[in-house]
């Protein structure tokens, strides 16, 4: 288990729950908190040249605006920066923000190992990602992959495709025929009607006006 962690996070209720429930759930040895994203990067890059790194950074990505003169401003620019001297270090977001979308950048431009959304279970949560985390997987909460059904990351070009034409109003069989006339495929009635299907599954929608809705609300399409 990891053994010495560093949690970013504004509120200091948060950073005690969190630090209580660490302690007790995975007796992690050494676990140190910062109130603000510059102290939690000087934190790191001292660490850093001590030769005793910290190996997990639990960070929110919102940080509230105060007094205090900051060159980091978000949780987003805290792991930026500290991609830069320390690319090998685990991360996890402990964040409200529930947008799929958003949470997807996350991963593939922060590189972030775990996402936890905030919430009635999120201390529970958080221990587990972190216990998954330190197993080189990665974890995102729940609760997002109920918003998006566990596809958070496969909407595809043909998706989007068939998404775009239902957007603009035409039925599955007007797609087929468009599909047909430029070339894409597959481009079978029955095809189609699948894969709409399954979208409606996978996003819990009951037609395709709320389908649109949920995706476009998602930051999806």
């Amino acid at each position: 288990m990891f053994k010495k962690i560093l949690i970013a996070e504004d509120f200091q209720d948060t950073n005690n729950g969190i630090v209580n429930a660490l302690s007790n759930k995975l007796h992690i040895s050494e676990i140190q908190e910062e109130l603000y994203c510059d102290k939690a990067y000087n934190r790191i890059k001292v660490a850093q040249t001590n030769n005793d790194p910290f190996e997990l950074l639990i960070t929110d990505i919102l940080f509230k605006e105060n007094h205090v003169d900051r060159k980091l401003r978000s949780g987003i620019e805290l792991i930026n920066a500290i991609k830069t001297i320390q690319p090998s270090i685990k991360i996890i977001v402990n964040s409200m923000e529930d947008n799929p979308s958003k949470i997807k950048t996350l991963f593939e431009k922060q590189k972030i190992d775990g996402y936890v959304c905030k919430g009635r279970h999120s201390l529970d949560e958080l221990a587990e990602a972190i216990y998954l985390v330190y197993q080189n997987n990665t974890y995102v909460s729940p609760i997002i992959n109920m918003v998006s059904n566990n596809n958070v990351f496969v909407l595809d070009e043909f998706d989007l495709s068939i998404l775009k034409e239902l957007a603009d109003g035409l039925s599955k069989k007007e797609i087929a025929i468009k599909f047909k006339i430029n070339n894409i495929t597959p481009s079978s009635e029955s095809t189609i009607d699948k894969r709409v299907s399954k979208l409606f599954d996978d996003f819990g929608a009951k037609n395709t006006t709320q389908l649109i809705a949920i995706l476009t609300r998602d930051g999806l399409i």
